[in-house]
């Protein structure tokens, strides 16, 4: 009997594309109790998981603080920022995504890793949204701020950190832009750490007390 091979209809096509699209890359925990640990993250537009060279300079930076710290992690995206911290005994990490699928991702890690809900929080929100309601929430040890390049993200999330009082006393704060790009920060954020690699700037500040 001779076989028909059906062909795709449109929207199976469509199907198919986007499932190319979110084809899962992956990140990897440098150190901790994960150390080596690689997990799986989708290829969503705008996604831009810090690459290992910065993450290993950045924790070695932040090596005296982590321990027992709350942190919050903006435009987690992979989370690889936040998961590291957790590896490396923060207390508590707040993840904030805007996109649906990404962040759903991101808790699926989590529970790879076995975190429970005072370890680790997924909220699926625009991240400026977010800082804008929550005055009076637990305050911060430790900020990533590592936002899609070239909208103004950076700047939006320094100004509501400090507007909702979301900061603990002697608080730092991690700033991922594009290379080279002037950062205004109020006078008493000392920027302690700064390094450009590739096409990405990074600083780290303390935040003194006025």
């Amino acid at each position: 009997m001779k076989k028909y091979t059906k062909t795709p209809t449109s929207a199976q096509l469509n199907s198919s594309e986007k499932a190319k699209n979110q084809a899962k890359g992956e990140v990897r925990i440098i150190a901790g109790r994960w150390r080596g640990r690689k997990l799986p993250v989708l290829n969503a537009q705008g996604l831009r998981p810090t690459g290992d060279r910065v993450k290993e300079t950045l924790f070695n930076w932040l090596m005296p603080y982590i321990v027992d710290s709350r942190c919050l992690d903006c435009f987690a995206g992979s989370g690889s920022l936040g998961m590291e911290a957790l590896s490396r005994q923060a207390k508590q990490v707040t993840f904030l995504e805007l996109d649906k699928t990404v962040a759903n991702q991101l808790k699926q890690n989590l529970r790879l890793l076995k975190c429970d809900e005072n370890q680790a929080q997924v909220i699926n929100q625009n991240s400026l949204e977010w800082l804008k309601q929550s005055k009076n929430a637990p305050q911060f040890d430790l900020v990533f701020i590592d936002p899609p390049f070239n909208f103004g993200l950076a700047e939006q999330a320094i100004q509501l950190l400090i507007q909702q009082n979301l900061l603990a006393p002697n608080a730092l704060v991690y700033v991922e832009t594009e290379r080279d790009k002037p950062l205004i920060t109020p006078e008493n954020w000392s920027l302690i750490k700064d390094k450009t690699t590739g096409q990405v700037s990074y600083r780290l500040y303390e935040i003194r007390e006025s």
